[in-house]
Order: structure tokens, then sequence, then C-alpha cells
């Protein structure tokens, strides 16, 4: 009697691993959406334009596949600030290491500053169209017009249509992206999220709230610095400074009989505590610091590249 053959193994399939940048003009929705991708919060979001300032990168590994998410800020049309000109040398810089860029809009709808991105994307990389908001158009035919408009602007590598908060919108678009990463190891452990350091996003969870509880009354040209952080066992001593360039400004933040300082300083931390997975005792300060944004020296000590 002869043995039965064994049944072939399977070939191992291949690894890939890419960059992809996600680029945009402010509130399209970009942070969101890396958030999603990842699988848990790295990048701030908030109505307020400006709210990403630094290339943050986001890591979600799939079966064999590595993707390795660059946010950006939005492109700065106004040039006259440091922090502008800044802004738009850290968008440059990351479409010029990218496999894949991803250019996010509002499905539906394209003005003067998407036009503006657009016209800086590089020819020689392919380009995915994501249409985000999906959910905020009431009447799906008028998409097709549209489209067809967008399709004449410039020849999108896909199409995809979708709303970031949905879960089956955000891994059918895996399945899109997979096949434009290239065949190489991975870049990161399989359960790397960020490359980011807890410090980081520290000081961007505290910026979050304060862009969130002022809402428009303060200017972008607001800015945390971490000052100190020890830890003691499973407590976390955070100690960090809100940077304003006006006394104004001061008022704002600490609002009547400090109210509003106390807010910041409580959602922060529970949403630290929970990111950490332990306590934090965090510690707030306001400081002054007239014509930070158009100082490059400032900017260099402020953590922005």
């Amino acid at each position: 009697m002869t043995e039965p053959k064994p049944e072939p193994s399977a070939p191992d399939v291949p690894q890939r691993c890419g960059l992809i940048a996600i680029v945009g003009r402010p509130n399209v929705g970009k942070s969101t959406l890396l958030n999603a991708l990842v699988g848990q919060k790295v990048s701030i979001t908030s109505d307020k334009a400006q709210t990403t300032r630094h290339r943050i990168t986001g890591v979600r590994t799939v079966d064999e596949a590595q993707f390795v998410f660059v946010d950006t800020p939005g492109f700065q049309t106004k040039h006259n600030a440091a922090l502008n000109r800044t802004l738009n040398r850290t968008v440059h810089g990351v479409l010029a290491d990218v496999d894949l860029v991803l250019f996010v809009v509002e499905a539906g709808r394209f003005g003067l500053d998407d036009a503006k991105v657009l016209a800086l994307l590089p020819e020689d990389k392919p380009v995915v169209l994501i249409a985000n908001k999906l959910d905020a158009v009431h009447r799906r035919a008028e998409l097709a017009p549209w489209l067809k408009g967008m399709q004449e602007r410039r020849n999108f590598a896909e199409f995809v249509p979708l709303s970031a908060k949905k879960e089956a919108d955000v891994t059918r678009l895996f399945k899109i992206l997979k096949p434009y990463l290239p065949e190489q190891g991975w870049f990161y452990d399989e359960d790397a999220l960020t490359d980011r350091s807890e410090k980081f996003l520290a000081s961007e969870i505290i910026r979050e709230k304060l862009f969130r509880l002022t809402g428009d009354e303060l200017p972008y040209t607001s800015t945390v610095v971490i000052d100190k952080w020890e830890d003691e066992g499973e407590l976390r001593r955070i100690s960090a400074s809100i940077v304003v360039e006006r006394d104004a400004h001061k008022g704002m933040i600490i609002g009547q009989g400090g109210e509003r300082l106390k807010r910041i300083g409580s959602e922060s931390r529970q949403e630290l505590e929970h990111l950490m997975d332990g306590r934090v005792f965090l510690e707030l300060w306001v400081k002054v610091r007239s014509g930070w944004a158009d100082s490059e020296e400032h900017l260099r000590s402020y953590g922005y590249e």
C-alpha cells in the first residue's frame, strides 16, 4: 500500500511594506482617516484648521502587508508666517519619500484650496482619490458628474468613496491599497501603531483639548510643550506648558475662575490614562511667548521639523 503524497505546502506569500502619504486641504478628515486606519488615535482632530502640524506616522499590519501611513499638515496657502512655511516644507518632504499618495477631499466638493493641493502632488507617484464624508452626501446620484470632473483633473490610480467613521469602508480601503505596496520586509514590529513617543502623543492630546474647548476664540498659533515627565511605578507625573502669543489668549485658556484650564487638564488626563493604561498626574501652565510662530528658532525648540 503506497503512502499518500503530502499536500504541497502553500508558497510563502512575500511581505509587502510601503509608505503612504495622506494629503489634502485642512479639515477634510485626514487625521480621522489616519486614526481609523491605524485602529487607535495617533493624530489629533478638531474643527480648527491647522490642527495637525507634524508628520505623524501610523502603522497597521494586515496579513502579509504593513501599511505605514504619514499624516501631513493641510497645505497652507498663506506663506507669510514661519509656521506656515515650516508646515509646507513638511508636506513636500513627505511626498518625496512615499510609495503612494491618498488625496483626501470631501465627497462632492472640490474648491480652490483642493486644486492647489492637487497641483503640488508628484506626477511620478500613484495617487488614490479618497472621497471622504460620504455619509454627508444626501443624493449619491450627484456624485457621478462630480467624479467625471475629478477624473478629468488627473488620472487617479483609484477612486474610493468612503466614510472614515465606518469600519467596513476602512477594511475595504486596505484591500484596495495593498497591491500598491512594494514587496519588501516590514519596517516595524507587527503590533506597532506609531513611531511617536508617549511624550509627543501627550502634548498632542493636550493641544487637541485646548482647541476643542476654546472653539474659534483662540488663534491656531498656540502650542504645547512637555516640561517634565517622571515615571513613578504605574504613575506618570507630567508638567506641560500651553504657549500662546498674547496675554489675552492666556485669559481665554484659563477662563473664569480657572474653570476652562481645569477642564482642559481633566479631559487630557482622562484620555492619557486610557492611552497609557495607568494613572496620570497632569499639571498645566499657560505661558506667553510673543511671536513664537514667526520665529524659526522658537519653532525648532518646540519640536517643529
